[in-house]
């Protein structure tokens, strides 16, 4: 044999051995894989091993100069092992098209080419004039070789037309995968016919087994992201839940105060008193129309949210709270409940009843690469943990923003005493009012 050829047929075979070693690992270590698709891919890397190996045990053979008869049966055992993951490749397309293989036509017609294809392999040994091994070891191919090799050609064939026609029914990285896998070998095999070219051959089998790690590597990636997005799902809706919560738990301080200011107004100041109503109105409206939306909000209505709590809040607190409005930029989503808890949260953990006017400060702001809200105030600063429990209701809205929006929450102290709560909205993320 050709030195230069030897070394073809050395790199490819041991090439599709690691190739194959490595599939096998992958299949046994992935998770997310059913059990039919790892018991297919171990069956076919198996086969793919064996191929190889064989490939392999033809070089040694000519190499050492081994007798003609044993290239021959190598010859033979190399044949059945490349054209067994044809049908098998078959049963696959099957299955990744939704189909029941043992129903199907397909399969049924690629498995009786495929026994037909041994079948005439057991006779040729008998009447010759397929192939053979001269004593000084070279191959002679007969004038029935083409009709040997025929049924694979089929078996090949009708793979490559069953997936192109099965198109619509396989995701785009599969039906490629598919492609790669069959094409190549199709194409050789069909010129085995008329001439050798069994270097092709080798090199299509490496293809096919390159895209079967594209398969497994797709099913695995789609496995992943179902899986991500049911823990999303999962993370958003127990965020909702609390969210809900936190809405029907309202601080009953907050609603008694609330009361009680507005029956003083009503005979003190009836005209605060009708304001304070609607604005508690308001208040409550929003709360719980929040809570249905599983969707970020326009940012007005959240800010009409706000705008209301504290409105109430300063009926009662006229002389002690001061809230600032910067608000130009308004043409972006948030999701809801997520200013208005900011706000509430500022009041009822930075005011300071024996410190001087808590100052509340509301901006907006369009960046590079997104919208900006900011709420800072001058009160007390902020603690992770208040009387021994953590911020439940920022650790929510921080989870939501990073869910719904991609956006994100930064809490800073403020120069001079208080906080900073940062909001960010990235641009990539908003959808329009």
């Amino acid at each position: 044999m050709n030195p230069w050829l030897s070394f073809h047929y050395g790199f490819l075979a041991g090439g599709g051995v690691l190739l194959s070693g490595l599939g096998l690992w992958f299949v046994s270590i992935l998770p997310g894989f059913d059990r039919w698709s790892t018991r297919f891919f171990r069956c076919y890397y198996s086969v793919l091993i064996l191929n190889c190996l064989a490939a392999i045990g033809e070089l040694s053979a000519y190499v050492l100069e081994a007798p003609a008869y044993v290239i021959y049966w190598i010859m033979v055992l190399e044949s059945i092992f490349l054209s067994l993951p044809q049908p098998m490749l078959t049963v696959y397309l099957v299955h990744c098209s939704g189909e029941k293989a043992r129903s199907s036509r397909l399969v049924h017609t690629a498995i009786c080419l495929w026994i037909f294809f041994l079948f005439e392999g057991v006779v040729s040994q008998f009447i010759g004039g397929a192939a053979t091994v001269t004593p000084d070891r070279q191959y002679i191919r007969g004038p029935l070789y083409p009709v040997l090799l025929l049924p694979v050609v089929i078996v090949v064939l009708l793979n490559l037309i069953g997936t192109i026609r099965r198109r619509n029914c396989l995701s785009r990285r599969t039906y490629i995968s598919f492609l790669v896998a069959i094409l190549p070998i199709t194409i050789a095999l069909v010129v085995q016919l008329f001439v050798d070219v069994f270097a092709l051959i080798d090199f299509s089998t490496v293809l096919s087994c390159v895209a079967m790690y594209g398969l497994i590597l797709s099913d695995q990636i789609r496995n992943d992201l179902s899986h991500q997005r049911e823990i999303a799902r999962q993370q958003l809706e127990i965020a909702n839940q609390r969210t809900s919560i936190m809405v029907l738990q309202m601080r009953p301080h907050f609603i008694y105060n609330t009361m009680t200011s507005i029956y003083c107004l009503c005979n003190q100041d009836p005209q605060t008193a009708r304001q304070v109503v609607m604005d508690f109105t308001t208040y409550l409206r929003k709360n719980f129309s929040a809570v249905a939306s599983a969707a970020p909000i326009p940012f007005t209505s959240e800010l009409e949210h706000a705008r209301a709590y504290l409105a109430v809040e300063k009926a009662q607190y006229e002389d002690s709270l001061f809230v600032e409005y910067d608000t130009p930029h308004t043409f972006f989503r948030i999701p809801p409940l997520t200013l208005q808890p900011i706000v509430e949260n500022a009041v009822k953990h930075g005011k300071d009843p024996y410190a001087g006017p808590f100052h509340l400060t509301i901006r907006t702001q369009k960046t590079a690469s997104g919208s900006e809200v900011v709420v800072a105030d001058n009160g007390r600063g902020f603690n992770h943990v208040d009387n021994g429990e953590p911020h439940i209701a920022l650790k929510n809205i921080q989870q939501r923003l990073e869910i719904m929006c991609g956006g994100t929450l930064e809490i800073t102290s403020r120069e001079g005493g208080g906080t900073v709560v940062t909001v960010t909205i990235p641009d990539e993320r908003q959808e329009n009012t």
